[in-house]
């Protein structure tokens, strides 16, 4: 994955919190699908992010099938996947990078020729490419706040990092752009 010992070095202080390790999915798999608590502009932006302090990051690591990481969407009833070896985080993977363009984009590009030899490391989003905001903003911000910062990048994810004070970062949470429709009850 990585070409050199300095470039695997520059993802060394992004951890993931808690988490279930590469390939696992949380002990409950399937996140709840309950009534979605609506929320207004005017909201904290808190209510509407997945908060890894309370549920694990589901993981994949990079050298695993996509065929298997989109199994193991369904299974834990989400839609992204943090990309992590060993416990740093090297990229985000979503359902959208799989079954949209990206897998016939690399195939034309690579060596490769069959759909089952694509690994997640070969289409999901590198770390320094994955939209982020810093959790310290996200204590104070507002849900149109995050609604504004979907716009930007036109992401379908966005992930919360928390930087420690003895260095480092830490995955927090995640803002799901379906998700913040659904407490919404409207598109963005």
């Amino acid at each position: 994955m990585f070409d050199s010992p300095s470039e695997e070095a520059a993802y060394s202080s992004i951890a993931f919190l808690g988490g279930t390790g590469p390939g696992r999915v949380p002990e409950s798999p399937r996140r709840p699908s309950g009534p979605v608590r609506k929320v207004a502009p005017k909201d904290p932006a808190a209510h509407v992010m997945t908060d890894f302090t309370a549920d694990s990051p589901v993981t994949i690591a990079p050298d695993r099938s996509i065929d298997e990481a989109l199994r193991e969407m369904i299974v834990a009833g989400v839609r992204a996947l943090l990309v992590v070896r060993g416990e740093v985080t090297v990229g985000l993977l979503t359902s959208y990078d799989i079954q949209g363009e990206r897998p016939l984009q690399f195939l034309r590009t690579s060596g490769f020729t069959r759909h089952d030899e694509i690994e997640v490391g070969h289409i999901m989003t590198p770390w320094e490419k994955v939209p982020t905001l810093d959790a310290q903003w996200v204590a104070s911000a507002r849900v149109a706040d995050v609604i504004r910062a979907f716009k930007a990048p036109q992401a379908s994810h966005i992930v919360v990092v928390e930087y420690a004070e003895q260095g480092g970062a830490f995955v927090r949470g995640l803002f799901s752009r379906t998700q913040l429709e659904r407490h919404l009850g409207q598109s963005i």
